[in-house]
């Protein structure tokens, strides 16, 4: 079309238009390139000659898709024409935005530089003050600074002239990046093995700390082994995590907790590599990525364990309760919910809680696709189903509840404060 509609005075009939753009569908179309004044002026005497208001909506809609074809108006910008047009007036003014009147000059930028890389760049309210005592000094030069807004004071810091002259006397907060674990969500795919790691602190009491609860839970089966450390440094973190990786029947694949410093440092990452385990940690943001153990820590630690203070030394002891009561009960003898998760229409996820999907984790483990491929060395379904018809649930949960009571009292007995009567 560029080739053969210029914008002199031919005007093309209805009928020339409604072909021009048939080809032009076909073989593609290019606007004609001209100035504002000329594009608008073309449009005028369109509508003019083409009576635009007496013509049917079929020929408006031509003429419409004709001009826009040549003059590369969007739909918008050829309405506001043809309002104009219907008002009387020949063509749509540009419009101008109101802009301000600079003050300030680059003279005055370089200047501001000058006196923050004398000063060290104080704040404004104080940079401002400099500027209205040079300016009673006798430097005419600040004449104009001396009457900034402090707002506006920043405002000709962030600007490039300033920028160019200043010398940056501060640093920007550095995030700190270890290079311990890989920042992202798990994809266990149906796998068990893949681990939600958690600390539960059971409180300080006159500047003693004390015992901190070490919550492991397997994403896919809710698998969970609780241990007890006295302290979160390595003496005594290693040792006790390296049992409670043991503990879980299957293969450990993936290990993923939140940024702390117990588990994102050295000497974690060098046991994980040693065990094959890949490490990951929680996303920023991202308050669901540990979500599963969180949940356990009340449902399971804190509901059982409480929250008034226990030393750090009665870490062996509790240790004693979680392997033969706690651990076997959670695994063999407690039903968890499962979660069914439907892809709605829109394509978000809506998890549903149903009455059939509350198993024990060992149920859980035992309904995956050939359950045996996933056990560490060692480990058999057999001994598993052993351990899970010693005992029945209320049995399990009665013992456990026994020797629970027992050392509860006996600790309470020890630092002279009665346990809470919730913890029955």
């Amino acid at each position: 079309m560029t080739d053969h509609l210029k914008f002199d005075d031919s005007i093309p009939s209805i009928g020339q238009m409604a072909g021009l753009l048939a080809i032009d569908s076909v073989f593609g179309t290019a606007p004609v390139l001209c100035p504002r004044n000329e594009r608008a002026e073309f449009v005028y005497k369109m509508l003019v000659a083409h009576t635009y208001q007496t013509c049917s909506r079929q020929d408006q809609g031509v003429i419409r898709k004709y001009l826009q074809s040549v003059t590369g108006y969007s739909t918008a910008q050829l309405s506001r024409h043809i309002a104009v047009y219907k008002c009387g007036r020949r063509y749509c003014c540009p419009y101008k935005r109101h802009t301000f009147p600079k003050v300030f000059t680059n003279a005055d930028r370089e200047l501001l530089a000058e006196t923050d890389n004398a000063h060290k760049r104080m704040n404004g309210a104080a940079t401002k003050k400099i500027c209205k005592q040079m300016l009673q000094q006798g430097d005419n030069r600040f004449a104009r600074l001396a009457t900034i807004s402090v707002s506006h004071l920043y405002n000709l810091r962030r600007e490039e002239r300033y920028q160019e002259h200043a010398v940056l006397t501060y640093d920007k907060t550095k995030p700190v990046d270890r290079k311990y674990g890989e920042r992202r969500k798990p994809e266990p795919d149906g796998e068990p093995g893949y681990l939600r790691i958690d600390t539960v602190h059971q409180g300080d009491k006159d500047k003693e700390k004390g015992v901190y609860h070490i919550n492991l839970v397997d994403e896919v089966t809710q698998w969970q082994v609780v241990l007890a450390v006295e302290g979160i440094s390595e003496t005594f973190l290693l040792p006790v995590l390296q049992e409670a990786l043991r503990l879980f029947p299957f293969r450990i694949r993936n290990f993923h907790s939140d940024n702390g410093s117990e588990y994102i440092n050295e000497a974690i990452s060098k046991l994980l590599n040693k065990l094959l385990i890949k490490q990951t940690k929680s996303r920023p943001r991202h308050s669901n990525d540990n979500g599963l153990v969180e949940s356990k820590n009340g449902s399971t630690i804190r509901k059982h364990m409480g929250h008034f203070h226990i030393p750090g030394k009665w870490a062996p002891r509790i240790n004693t309760f979680y392997r033969e009561h706690f651990i076997p009960y959670l695994n063999f003898h407690r039903p968890c919910a499962f979660p069914e998760k439907k892809i709605l229409p829109n394509g978000k996820e809506k998890i549903i809680y149903k009455p059939g999907h509350y198993k024990t984790p060992m149920e859980k483990f035992l309904s995956l696709k050939k359950p045996s491929q996933y056990l560490r060395y060692g480990m058999t379904l057999k001994i598993l189903q052993k351990e899970v018809k010693k005992k029945t649930s209320n049995q399990a949960a009665e013992e456990m509840q026994q020797s629970k009571q027992s050392l509860l009292q006996l600790i309470a007995k020890f630092i002279n404060e009665l346990p809470p009567k919730n913890l029955s």
